[in-house]
């Protein structure tokens, strides 16, 4: 499965919108997403899993990767 993460880089930084970015994920839970992303030091906002809707509208962008971690 995929899943989107919302972060900020800093994690000290005060969510918002201007700052916050996202980054696409492959894993088998939100835990392990999580878990995954830990050794990054993001303070991540939200996990949301991607169904095949919103997968297929975010590939027609030109920076869309999915990262395997």
């Amino acid at each position: 499965m995929v899943y989107k993460a919302l972060y900020q880089e800093l994690p000290d930084e005060i969510p918002g919108r201007e700052r916050t970015k996202s980054v696409y994920v492959e894993g088998e839970s939100v835990r392990q997403v999580r878990t995954k992303l830990n050794e990054r030091k993001y303070n991540i906002e939200f996990i949301q899993e991607v169904n095949v809707a919103h997968l297929d509208y975010e590939k027609l962008s030109d920076d869309f990767t999915v990262e395997n971690i």
